[in-house]
């Protein structure tokens, strides 16, 4: 079964704990053609805060709930870095963004394929 992206727009997002918002938007890597991150809108549970996770740590998602699940702690999406529309996408932040939910970033798993497709 296939399902657009934009399919998940509005579905709520649901952490190991509890529902903390909803994916409002994508970022798109046009050179690797890949979903990096979803924007993640917690206006419901956390006002005004919009944060960023990868795709990568989805664990599920059910369709006819219309919820993503997330294998992330609520208190550590609470405590992330917060993105704006004003923020710069810069590999600092994405590197912060990694350290602080303790996971490697796509770019070093990217390294490796290049050197052994070489």
């Amino acid at each position: 079964m296939f399902n657009k992206a934009k399919t998940l727009k509005g579905y709520k997002l649901h952490s190991l704990d509890e529902e903390i918002g909803k994916v409002e938007e994508f970022y798109f890597d046009d050179q690797y053609w890949t979903i990096r991150y979803l924007i993640i809108d917690t206006q419901n549970w956390w006002p005004g805060k919009k944060v960023l996770v990868s795709p990568k740590w989805i664990e599920r998602v059910s369709w006819s709930e219309s919820t993503v699940f997330i294998n992330l702690t609520c208190e550590a999406i609470k405590q992330s870095p917060e993105y704006t529309e004003e923020s710069q996408l810069t590999r600092d932040y994405e590197t912060e963004l990694h350290q602080h939910y303790d996971r490697q970033g796509y770019w070093i798993d990217e390294s490796v394929t290049k050197k052994h497709c070489r």
